[in-house]
């Protein structure tokens, strides 16, 4: 009796002090019940701040990114990779060497060898199924290029919301909100293209469609044929060689002035294995959208015919059904991008992605400091004149990601029990040949 006249007469969320002293033992056992189920209930709200992360992407083929711009380095950890899967940095160093800074005078002059170590989750050159740790140290990291941006916000930045989100920030390079966030995207991504190629043939291939105002025309660029040497034999990565002059020149332009542009990137994906997306909210093109718009300076999203679509009618815009001399179900155009219903037909899967211009740049501007107070800034430091060429291996990663993580819930939702293989293809068409680069 003591003891629950002690607990129930401490003042409880504000309320007056009870006297115990005309209370039963029947209404002091009430009120103690009552007291734990308010105490259990206000701590609720703890662990639902927990959860809203947002450097975690995917469900089956899971990717954590971390580090900061300026930070000690950046990496990733990716978690349900395949077991046995032949991997060493060097697969995950050509895309790294694609998106690193300082490879030519229209990217950023900052100078990152962006040298990957991976630390877990490979043996033997093979994976192990366990989570794969991979580290890039910052090299080239200048602090003192963003004392004037530590006080003043970068007009259409990430400084000022990020510090209206949280009430802090990393004030050197843009933290988080740096592009040098990618690398991990990157470095996952190159081990999802690895496994689609080794499971399906699937290719993942982008390039630069667009800089400012120079476009290339729809076309050009023959999406059954064109290859990855096209897309690196020039420095903007557009395949044709004229276009990609008039890129490089129009880029040239804003850069001696110490302002930027923005472009398109496309991306096209040869060998998409049927059957990945599901209805109704997980349709394949809402995962590549979301995953597309995840990456930085990114303002618009298009998948297929996209918004050129509707000036068609519906017997224009149709993608007719044949089936071809191997007995396949083919479309005999493919305004819908290779996706309908929200799941790839196995056609080819196009897609674009438009760049805003870059926010950094070295001109004077207005804006407004941490403590309010109007002002100009004229950012220093090293940034890309336009991030397009540098986003087209993050743009790869993206899609190929999305990608991974639909074909391992394909095959365990459709694929785990026998097909019915009069609608149904086999996904393992390339399990041996797999098998045998394994070995």
């Amino acid at each position: 009796m003591a003891s629950s006249s002690t607990l129930t007469s401490k003042s409880f969320l504000g309320s007056s002090r009870i006297d115990t002293a005309s209370l039963s033992s029947d209404h002091l056992r009430k009120l103690s019940i009552s007291s734990v189920q308010i105490s259990f209930r206000s701590r609720l709200p703890k662990k639902l701040q927990i959860n809203a992360a947002g450097s975690t992407f995917g469900n089956n083929f899971r990717v954590t990114t971390f580090g900061e711009s300026h930070g000690g380095g950046v990496g990733c950890i990716i978690d349900g990779c395949p077991p046995r899967i032949p991997l060493s940095e060097s697969d995950m160093q050509f895309d790294l060497d694609r998106r690193r800074p300082g490879q030519s005078r229209i990217t950023t002059p900052r100078k990152e060898t962006d040298t990957c170590k991976i630390s877990s989750g490979v043996s033997e050159g093979l994976t192990t199924g366990t989570p794969i740790h991979v580290f890039v140290p910052n090299t080239d990291q200048r602090g003192f290029d963003c004392n004037e941006m530590s006080v003043a916000y970068r007009p259409s930045h990430a400084d000022a919301t990020y510090d209206m989100k949280y009430g802090v920030r990393s004030v050197q390079g843009g933290g988080r909100s740096s592009a040098r966030e990618t690398i991990g995207r990157v470095a996952a991504g190159a081990v999802a293209k690895k496994i689609l190629k080794l499971y399906a043939g699937t290719e993942v291939l982008a390039y630069v469609s667009q800089v400012h105002k120079v476009v290339l025309p729809e076309g050009v660029v023959d999406h059954d044929s064109f290859s990855l040497d096209q897309i690196e034999s020039n420095i903007v990565r557009c395949p044709d060689p004229e276009y990609a002059e008039k890129m490089i020149a129009a880029i040239d332009a804003v850069r001696v002035k110490g302002d930027s542009v923005g472009g398109v990137v496309t991306c096209i994906v040869r060998n998409a294995p049927r059957g990945l997306g599901s209805p109704v909210f997980d349709k394949l093109e809402a995962e590549l959208a979301k995953a597309a718009m995840s990456l930085p300076a990114t303002k618009g999203f298009e998948f297929g015919s996209g918004f050129a679509g509707t000036f068609l009618s519906g017997s224009e815009h149709n993608d007719e059904f044949y089936t071809n001399e191997h007995g396949k179900i083919r479309t005999r155009t493919n305004r819908s991008g290779g996706i309908q219903g929200g799941i790839s037909n196995g056609e080819i899967i196009n897609l674009r992605i438009a760049f805003k211009p870059t926010s950094t740049i070295g001109r004077k501007q207005h804006t407004v400091t941490r403590d309010k107070k109007e002002t100009e800034l004229i950012a220093r430091g090293r940034h890309d004149p336009c991030v397009v060429p540098r986003a087209v291996p993050m743009v790869e990663a993206m899609v190929a990601l999305v990608l991974m993580d639909q074909l391992m819930a394909q095959y365990s939702q459709s694929y785990l029990f026998p097909i019915n293989s009069d609608l149904q293809e086999p996904l393992a068409i390339r399990r041996l040949e797999a098998a045998k680069a394994s070995v």
